[in-house]
């Protein structure tokens, strides 16, 4: 079996931010015409919102975005990104793409030494030509490329193939791209969710390692995992379905079908999940929390990631040099959120500290790398 190097990352996040004072700005613009409209008809008033409450509830206080236009006008609250024609490279393999070249800039690796590239995404753009082949073709690497999803663990699940694919020999270089374009999936009117997302691009360049060989800098993923149980409590239902379930097909599907969550259990349940499988995951590898010198953890709200490592730690307080946090400036950007936390926050590591990395979310799904930094 071949050791496992994680020699490149790479980041694209877009330029544009927006505030918790412009969203909710909009947002409630929106609620009070919206609460003309229900008053005429003698329904009860929706709700506004504040700058405050979404940073407490989630730790949020900007996002970037990759299209501004749209997003915080009342009447359209959603970007405008025009169709492109088929021979045009898509949105998201360009969002990929652009991520995916400062990976491979990272390693020092030409493209063509690549010989798979796994899109791995909790929002992908469309059914098929897969997104992955696209990044393929976009970048010049070799070999075969497909796609896959598993919420906002996407990203840690594509590392979790990809170190198994050069672990076992089958493949020598493995490039996860992980595209978020979340803003365009998300129901701006919906209170509990409408702050939650941004946009972000990642990506992760997995290749073998050579026998007695240390790359001074870089991190040996020792063994990944992964974990699921099903739940509706984050759920999309999003799908080229929803045209067939209407009996009016000249109709546009409602909003209904865009991201929705209990928040309040999907708090309590990932947080124990998150926590147990922490603990179990590392105690298989002869470690303890304490013993790792680095978390990066999904950054979906701050006081879910302040109980998870305040439980694994057995009541201790864990500040953001152990587990660092790029929520408050981007938001949740789903599966890509744990790689930016990595990609910012390693360089300092030592030679010989361990650290984890962990995302969860829909699914319920869990996934998980601890690594040594050579």
């Amino acid at each position: 079996m071949n050791r496992v190097s994680l020699s490149g990352i790479g980041v694209e996040i877009p330029e544009t931010s927006i505030s918790n004072k412009e969203l909710v700005e909009s947002f409630n613009i929106w609620v009070e015409q919206e609460n003309r409209r229900r008053a005429a008809k003698g329904l009860e008033p929706l709700p506004g919102s504040s700058a405050e409450f979404i940073e407490h509830a989630s730790g949020i206080k900007a996002r970037h975005v990759h299209t501004f236009e749209g997003i915080l006008d009342p009447d359209r609250m959603a970007p405008f990104i025009p169709a492109r024609d088929d021979d045009d490279l898509s949105v998201t393999a360009e969002f990929g793409a652009k991520a995916g070249r400062k990976a491979l800039e990272d390693a020092g690796v030409d493209p063509a030494e690549v010989d798979m590239v796994i899109c791995a995404g909790s929002h992908l753009q469309r059914l098929y030509p897969a997104i992955g082949i696209e990044i393929q073709k976009e970048l010049g690497t070799g070999g075969a490329a497909f796609d896959m999803s598993l919420g906002c663990s996407s990203a840690v699940a594509g590392l979790h193939i990809g170190f198994h694919l050069v672990r076992s020999g089958a493949h020598r270089r493995v490039l996860v791209v992980t595209p978020e374009l979340i803003t365009a999936h998300l129901n701006l009117r919906d209170r509990q969710t409408h702050f939650i997302f941004g946009d972000a691009a990642t990506a992760l360049l997995i290749e073998a390692l050579p026998q007695g060989e240390e790359k001074a800098g870089r991190f040996e993923v020792v063994d990944t995992r992964s974990w699921t149980q099903f739940s509706n409590n984050i759920r999309s239902n999003f799908s080229y379905l929803n045209r067939a379930a209407l009996e009016d097909t000249s109709m546009v599907p409602s909003e209904g079908n865009l991201i929705k969550q209990q928040g309040n259990k999907v708090f309590k349940e990932v947080t124990v999940a998150g926590h147990r499988f922490i603990v179990d995951f590392l105690a298989e590898h002869g470690h303890t929390p304490e013993t790792v010198r680095r978390f990066w953890l999904h950054q979906a709200n701050a006081r879910m990631n302040a109980m998870i490592l305040k439980l694994s730690f057995g009541g201790v307080e864990v500040g953001h040099d152990r587990a660092p946090m790029v929520l408050d400036r981007l938001g949740n950007t789903a599966a890509a959120g744990a790689i930016v936390a990595m990609a910012e926050n390693h360089k300092d590591m030592k030679a010989g500290e361990f650290g984890l990395l962990c995302a969860y979310g829909a699914g319920y799904s869990i996934g998980g790398a601890l690594m040594r930094m050579m």
